[in-house]
């Protein structure tokens, strides 16, 4: 296929959107041509069988323009991959800027009080900043809200409750942090990964990839975690490949469904084109290795440019693992339940950290993680207190992730190159020695 920027993630993107997960892939570009490998499953497991799915696949990323079974394949996406083309009948808002505990639980209130109905959002919280976008209707009307005095309103708003954060004693680096909120504008049929790499976007705008004074000022903690049993952490590192001015990235890290996506992401976002790599998982691991140069044509050339793609990096794998306690909550739809749940958590000391929060015809599905205000784990004593305050009106379980790893732990503490595990594909020991044949021997078919 001709090769095009972004196609990549394009191709990434769709098969992240059905849930597929990417076991294994080689990706190849040269002379204005790609050739891009992916070993996939299903969330099941299991391979891919259904024509469906397979033609779904192939309409998305554009290799065929028609296919008998045109309207059965998109009737299966809009019934099964995702219920979101609602969401272009509501009006999307996105917000970022420097967390603090409670956040979200304020802008929920915010929104409450401007006669706003959450129907959807969608929140991250990484490294003291915070992300989120938000699906909002009129309160009376369940409408889009299209007026633009009115989304002024609720823009300003919502940006004074953010900057509320900013206080005198901060940081240089963290007042720098922009608050910032917004009509999205997001297409028709939005779905899910469109939302995800959108959060992305706004936390790397946000510069999520700076640790907070207060962290950087305490000694790292003990390696329990993006790690295995052994305590491997992840280790991001950056080499330059003289021969064909490449910079090569190596990323060997705990393996997780989406961590491809949230990589492609991330360097397509920062202006960096891909054009080999190779992926490959083994016994819980994950090595990548991405062969790119930025949209201007160069290599990474300064020190200082390797260490912000190495932290932008490490980010984006954090930011989407979150530990401790994941609350599940299932009630009637009603206005204003969202901003009366948080209240309930932020007045028991509890801090939401990830929230994803969805409208299912009468009922509100609502799943957050949570921490304390200081950023501990949370006290069973407190969930019970939580319990017993919203059990009458509300069905909710509680699901203890400790399996996952905290913003602050898994975090490239060394910028030397990873070493390969055995069993692991290095495409950096094939193109090294035999890049030109790559530039010289690729003859795309017609």
């Amino acid at each position: 296929m001709e090769e095009c920027t972004g196609i990549l993630l394009e191709v990434v993107q769709v098969l992240t959107n059905i849930n597929l997960t990417i076991l294994k892939s080689y990706i190849s570009s040269d002379a204005g041509w790609f050739m891009d490998v992916f070993h996939v499953k299903d969330e099941h497991g299991d391979k891919i069988r259904d024509q469906n799915v397979i033609n779904y696949i192939q309409q998305a990323i554009g290799t065929v323009r028609e296919i008998e079974n045109t309207v059965k394949a998109m009737a299966y996406r809009n019934d099964v991959f995702n219920n979101s083309d609602q969401l272009s009948e509501h009006t999307a808002i996105e917000m970022k800027g420097t967390d603090r505990p409670g956040l979200f639980s304020e802008i929920s209130a915010a929104l409450a009080d401007l006669h706003c109905n959450i129907v959807e959002a969608h929140a991250w919280s990484h490294n003291a900043r915070l992300a989120c976008v938000a699906y909002i209707s009129d309160q009376s009307t369940d409408t889009p809200i299209d007026d633009p005095y009115r989304l002024a309103t609720i823009e300003g708003h919502l940006t004074t409750v953010l900057r509320a954060t900013t206080t005198p004693t901060q940081s240089e680096s963290e007042i720098a942090s922009p608050q910032e909120v917004k009509t999205a504008e997001f297409g028709e049929g939005t779905n899910m990964t469109d939302v995800e790499r959108r959060l992305h976007q706004l936390m790397l705008s946000a510069g999520d990839f700076h640790r907070p004074e207060f962290e950087a000022m305490t000694p790292p903690p003990s390696p329990r975690s993006d790690g295995d049993e052994e305590g491997r952490k992840m280790v991001v590192s950056i080499e330059n490949c003289h021969e064909k001015w490449y910079s090569i990235v190596s990323i060997e890290c705990k393996d997780r469904p989406r961590l491809m996506f949230d990589t492609v992401c991330t360097l397509t976002d920062m202006q960096y084109v891909i054009f080999h790599a190779s992926i490959g998982s083994r016994d819980g691991r994950s090595l990548q290795e991405y062969f790119i140069r930025h949209v201007d044509g160069y290599a990474l050339s300064s020190e200082s440019e390797k260490q912000k793609v190495i932290k932008c990096l490490e980010a984006a794998i954090e930011r989407r693992v979150c530990e401790g306690v994941r609350l599940e909550l299932s009630a009637e739809n009603r206005v204003g339940l969202l901003s009366d749940i948080t209240r309930v958590l932020r007045e028991n000391g509890l801090s939401v950290v990830r929230a994803d929060v969805k409208t299912q015809g009468e009922k509100a599905v609502n799943a957050f993680y949570l921490k304390d205000i200081l950023g501990n784990e949370v006290d069973t004593d407190v969930v019970e207190s939580v319990k017993k305050e919203m059990e009458d009106v509300i069905d909710f379980e509680v699901k203890n992730d400790g399996g996952g790893s905290s913003s602050q732990q898994g975090r490239c503490l060394s910028s030397s190159p990873p070493q390969s595990s055995p069993g692991f594909f290095s495409l950096g020991d094939v193109l090294k020695s035999q890049i030109q044949r790559f530039s010289h021997n690729f003859i795309p078919t017609n």
